[in-house]
C-alpha cells in the first residue's frame, strides 16, 4: 500500500459497487427494474476493470480482494434484496432464506475462486461465476416487467433462486470471457457472432438478455452431463 494503487481498474471496480449499491436503493424504494439494470450496468464495469488489469499489467492481490467485496455487493446481497422484495417476500421464511442462501453461496463462491486463483490456475469457472446467477435473476425481472407477468409470490422464482446459489457452489465447469486471449488472432466468424449478439440484443433487450441468460446456464449443465457421462464410458472401457 506504501507503494500506491493502480486508479484505473480500482476506480472501475468502485464504479461497479455504486451500481450494485444504487440497485438497493432502487429495490427498497420499489424500483425494481432500473434496480436490475444497474446490477447489469455492474455487470459491465466488472467486466471492465479486469480487461483493463489485465491488458495495462496493473493486476495486483489489493485489486483482486477490492474487486470479491464489490462483487459480494452488487452480485450478492443487491439480486438477492431484488428478487426478495419483488418475487419471493410473499413466501416469508423460505422467500428469505432463499435470498440469504443465495449471498451466503455467493460469498463462498467467491472465496473459492480467490484461494484457486493462488493454489491452481484453471481457464474455466469451477461452479456458476457470481455474475452470471446475478444476471439470470435481474434478467428474469426485467423480462417479467416487459412481458407484463407478475413474478410476486412465484414458485419458479423461488426455486431458481436456491437453484443459482448451489450452481455457484457446485463443481460445474463453466465457461467465461477470460478463455479468450484476445491478444492473438481469432477466426472471422467470431467477430460476426459478436455482432449477431448484438444486433439481437439491440432488437429486444428486455428478452434478449434473459434468453442468454438461460442459455449460459443449460448449456453448462449439458456440457458437464456430457463430460460425466464420457468419464464415466472411458473408465468402463479401461476396467473391461
Amino acid at each position: 500500500m506504501k507503494k500506491g494503487i493502480y486508479i484505473l481498474p480500482n476506480g472501475l471496480t468502485l464504479i461497479g459497487m455504486f451500481a450494485g449499491f444504487y440497485a438497493i436503493v432502487m429495490a427498497i424504494n420499489g424500483n425494481y427494474v432500473l434496480a436490475s439494470w444497474a446490477v447489469i450496468v455492474a455487470i459491465v464495469f466488472d467486466s471492465l476493470d479486469g480487461f483493463v488489469a489485465r491488458l495495462t499489467g496493473s493486476a495486483t492481490r489489493f485489486g483482486i480482494e477490492l474487486d470479491s467485496l464489490s462483487d459480494l455487493v452488487a452480485f450478492g446481497v443487491a439480486p438477492a434484496v431484488i428478487i426478495y422484495l419483488s418475487s419471493i417476500r410473499s413466501f416469508g421464511r423460505p422467500g428469505w432464506v432463499a435470498a440469504f442462501m443465495f449471498v451466503a453461496c455467493g460469498a463462498l463462491r467467491l472465496a473459492r475462486f480467490n484461494v484457486q486463483m493462488v493454489t491452481t490456475e484453471k481457464r474455466y469457472f469451477m461452479g456458476v461465476p457470481i455474475p452470471a446467477a446475478a444476471f439470470v435473476l435481474v434478467s428474469l425481472i426485467i423480462f417479467a416487467n416487459e412481458r407484463g407477468l407478475d413474478s410476486d409470490g412465484s414458485l419458479f422464482v423461488l426455486i431458481l433462486t436456491f437453484a443459482l446459489a448451489l450452481l455457484m457452489v457446485s463443481t460445474l465447469r463453466y465457461h467465461g470471457a477470460k478463455e479468450i486471449n484476445f491478444t492473438k488472432r481469432k477466426p472471422f466468424w467470431l467477430l460476426v457472432a459478436i455482432v449477431l449478439v448484438l444486433v439481437i440484443i439491440a432488437i429486444h433487450p428486455q428478452i434478449a438478455l434473459f434468453s442468454f441468460a438461460i442459455i449460459y446456464i443449460a448449456v453448462g449443465i449439458i456440457e458437464n452431463i456430457y463430460l460425466f457421462m464420457r468419464r464415466r464410458k472411458e473408465k468402463s472401457h479401461e476396467a473391461h
